[in-house]
């Protein structure tokens, strides 16, 4: 069966063939009813756009370069795949870039390793101002994740509230003495949203949180960070009776840890995550998390794309998102 043509369309609506590729173009200067008969003729005669062809008339390729630091860590998985579908929704491609580092997280933003999207959704791990200070990008950047970072639209995940969330469901329970399981820190103790969140839970209720059960792997967001920082707690002999993790993946290296020295979780030890990945709810006991609402954070951050690819002209944006906490077995109070 032949494929219906422009032309197809072109007879039925009584128009030129330009006319009508103005139209799936959306170009100005087309009457309201000229693009209306067009449109119907297009859905009559069950004409396709050329998504290839499209791109070379309007100097677009219809897909968008989403950058993650990593895929080893669930909630970066989980986030790309959501991306990726929301995007398919609203008719883009999707090409997936892994950038480990600062270097190669630059040239993605600077569009050096990203030349074939028409855009760029990135989950950064550094700063993306800090990237276009000197150099702004060519095409669309969206940041998801991280700090606003002003000259690129960024969405914000409640970070702060949920961590803030979590840590106060944990004292509800009669915790006292929370180790934190954090990423690397160099300045001598966490920092950001999350922190904030944990510290003023504490003082909600009178208390200070204990440096000396502030820990962090070798490294950032895998389960071995988790499982080698409290390992090396237990040594100290220092004691605890929760640990609240930065996020899932080194919460499950946290609970690892735990068991394999012989402390029940949540009896001898409550413990929690954050972003509320998929391996939460199967880790033995389940894990309570955070649930950062992933999805809407997915769909604001395509939105904001589009908005700028249809002709949108602002300063950089912030949309910010929720969190909630999802209580499960692993932070059970005391029987």
């Amino acid at each position: 069966m032949r494929r219906p043509t422009l032309d197809d369309v072109a007879a039925l609506a009584g128009v030129s063939a330009k006319t009508v590729s103005n139209v799936l173009l959306e170009r100005p200067h087309v009457a309201t009813a000229t693009r209306d008969r067009v449109l119907e003729a297009v859905e009559t005669v069950g004409y396709r756009v050329n998504r290839a062809g499209r791109g070379l008339a309007s100097g677009r390729s219809g897909r968008i370069a989403i950058v993650v630091p990593n895929l080893h860590q669930p909630y970066f998985a989980e986030t790309a795949e959501r991306l990726i579908l929301e995007l398919a929704a609203r008719g883009f491609t999707s090409t997936l870039r892994i950038a480990p580092d600062a270097a190669s997280e630059r040239d993605a933003v600077l569009t050096r390793t990203t030349a074939d999207a028409d855009g760029v959704i990135i989950c950064p791990h550094y700063f993306v101002a800090d990237f276009v200070d000197t150099a702004l990008p060519d095409r669309p950047i969206v940041q998801l994740g991280g700090a606003p970072a002003g000259v690129v639209d960024t969405v914000v995940m409640g970070e702060r509230e949920g961590f803030e969330a979590v840590t106060r469901h944990l004292l509800d329970t009669g915790r006292r003495r929370l180790a934190l399981v954090w990423n690397p820190f160099s300045s001598g103790e966490p920092e950001g949203s999350r922190y904030e969140g944990f510290v003023s839970a504490h003082r909600a209720r009178g208390l200070e949180p204990d440096p000396d059960l502030m820990v962090s792997g070798s490294d950032w967001d895998r389960r071995a960070s988790g499982y080698e920082a409290i390992a090396g707690l237990i040594r100290t002999g220092r004691t605890f009776d929760g640990v609240v993790a930065i996020n899932d993946a080194v919460a499950v290296g946290a609970l690892r840890a735990l068991r394999s020295h012989g402390l029940r979780v949540p009896d001898d030890v409550a413990l929690t995550g954050f972003d509320d990945t998929d391996q939460a709810a199967f880790t033995v006991p389940p894990l309570t998390s955070v649930s950062p609402e992933s999805e809407d954070m997915a769909r604001n951050a395509v939105d904001m794309l589009l908005e700028r690819l249809n002709g949108l002209d602002a300063p950089g944006r912030t949309r910010r998102t929720g969190a909630h906490l999802v209580p499960r077995a692993s932070s059970a109070a005391r029987s």
